[in-house]
């Protein structure tokens, strides 16, 4: 960049605003759409305008014929595609790939393209700070459209998880090569766009009056279900009332279905149960063992007939060991701990659908509260919940303990960060469950992310005990559970 970026005269003499003595006899073109997304990238990181980028971009917009609206932090892409309605057709697909047939490259059009992705890109991703109005979260959700549109997806198709690694997309660039001539294929990265999304929809709604946008049915509608909205809800579901708490359940109701959904899979993706080996099994030809049959039958085989002679047929076991099980869920509900709360909660409910599987579940903080009764309704259960407080295990183990019926058929879950108040007669309660031969599964983080932490103290306990803590994904509960089961 030079210093010249004021007092050109409207013409040519505006290219000085954006060529530099190190860029002299490059193509104008690519000095242009540099020029854009350098001011893209130093408005994402950096709050504060920088005047040469602003009035270089405003030189380069205005040249190649496009509305200054582009560059107006406050102006939704919406309402510039309302007063030029012919950038609607431009902005969808704007950063999917494109093959070109010949490989050329429309030097002018990148510019043109560079102007209107810095803009989507930078009202989605540059939300600044402070206190967010129910307006400003609208219009983030309209723009946050409009580039799932661009990168060929639908709207709230990447906020709401369900694009997959092969969707179509493509990112920026500032050094312009990729897709379309000018950006490299992001289609890769729209996993990763999706979840960041959600989190900056997410921290919209912290920032906001969560209230006021329950109250409009219109605006709770284009609310994306996440972990921080349910968080969120789960907290202020007590000083919710009619239409409010009505669109605050809907919401509660479409995670937990997603959820929900995810987790069944993971579940049923192994059978709970070993083989029963003392039932008979049952004669029918899809259980027809034929290697088996085949192995036992070969003493029966005819060289001169090439033909061998079955005199038993073998059948697979299919049956499968159905001792009653007894699964005991306990859940600390402070703040820390909402995400393991919500999984855990949809996870013992689809155990408690099992055949002879028992599920109990008990959620504590300083007070605990036996949720048994509506185990088999994540739903109901979560709005029965009061999330926060202080953390005291020993008031949760009152309730458990007497759940223990049958040590050798009954696995104790115990999801906390095990930041207690009365650590040590928590401890001896635990170590007298392993003990007494119950499985003891005491978990850190069930989370979908797989971070958490846990008290050292506890953590060095539990490993010299021969229970060591487990942490991450919500897989490996699910692996661990099952292992049990069967």
């Amino acid at each position: 960049m030079t210093e010249h970026t004021t007092g050109h005269a409207p013409g040519t003499e505006r290219s000085a605003a954006y060529t530099t003595p190190r860029n002299a006899g490059t193509d104008p073109h690519d000095n242009r759409r540099q020029v854009l997304y350098w001011r893209l990238l130093a408005r994402l990181f950096d709050q504060e305008e920088q005047a040469t980028l602003e009035s270089a971009s405003l030189a380069v917009v205005e040249d190649i014929g496009l509305p200054t609206a582009l560059l107006d932090p406050q102006a939704s892409v919406d309402s510039i595609v309302q007063r030029h309605p012919e950038l609607a057709a431009e902005f969808d697909g704007l950063m999917a790939p494109e093959a070109d047939d010949d490989g050329a490259r429309d030097r002018a059009a990148e510019v043109r393209r560079a102007a209107l992705v810095s803009k989507v890109l930078l009202n989605v991703f540059a939300a600044g700070s402070g206190t967010v109005t129910a307006g400003q979260l609208a219009r983030w959700q309209s723009d946050a459209a409009w580039l799932e549109r661009a990168l060929g997806c639908k709207p709230g198709e990447l906020r709401g998880g369900r694009a997959g690694a092969g969707a179509p997309g493509a990112g920026v660039s500032p050094t312009g090569t990729g897709g379309r001539g000018t950006t490299p294929d992001l289609g890769r990265l729209i996993p990763e766009i999706g979840p960041e999304l959600g989190a900056i929809e997410a921290d919209l709604v912290k920032r906001m009056h969560l209230r006021e946008v329950l109250a409009d049915p219109e605006l709770a509608a284009r609310l994306t279900p996440s972990m921080s909205l349910i968080e969120q809800l789960l907290r202020d579901k007590n000083n919710l009332s009619g239409v409010a708490l009505a669109n605050a359940k809907a919401l509660i109701r479409r995670f937990v279905d997603e959820v929900a959904e995810v987790l069944r899979t993971q579940v049923e993706k192994a059978t709970v149960g070993a083989l029963a080996r003392s039932v008979p099994p049952k004669r029918v030809f899809r259980n027809l063992d034929l290697d088996r049959t085949i192995w036992k039958n070969l003493t029966n085989w005819s060289p001169e007939e090439e033909r061998l002679y079955v005199d038993r047929l073998y059948y697979r076991h299919t049956a499968r060991k159905t001792t009653p099980q007894r699964l005991i869920v306990v859940v600390d509900q402070s703040g820390s701990m909402v995400d393991a709360m919500v999984n855990c909660t949809i996870l013992a409910s689809i155990f408690a659908g099992l055949p002879k599987v028992d599920v109990h579940l008990i959620a504590y903080d300083t007070q605990a509260l036996d949720l048994t009764p509506w185990v088999h309704d994540p739903f109901e259960t979560l709005l029965r919940t009061n999330l926060g407080g202080g953390t005291d295990g020993t008031v949760a183990m009152a309730l458990a303990q007497p759940k223990i019926a049958e040590p050798r058929n009954t696995v104790v879950v115990w999801i906390s960060d095990f930041y207690e108040w009365r650590s040590e007669q928590l401890f001896e309660s635990m170590a007298a469950i392993h003990r007494s031969g119950a499985k003891f599964i005491p978990v850190g983080s069930v989370t979908s992310s797989g971070r958490g932490s846990v008290n050292p103290w506890f953590r060095e306990r539990f490993k010299d005990l021969g229970t060591p803590v487990l942490s991450g994904h919500i897989r490996k509960l699910v692996h661990e559970l099952k292992t049990f089961l069967a």
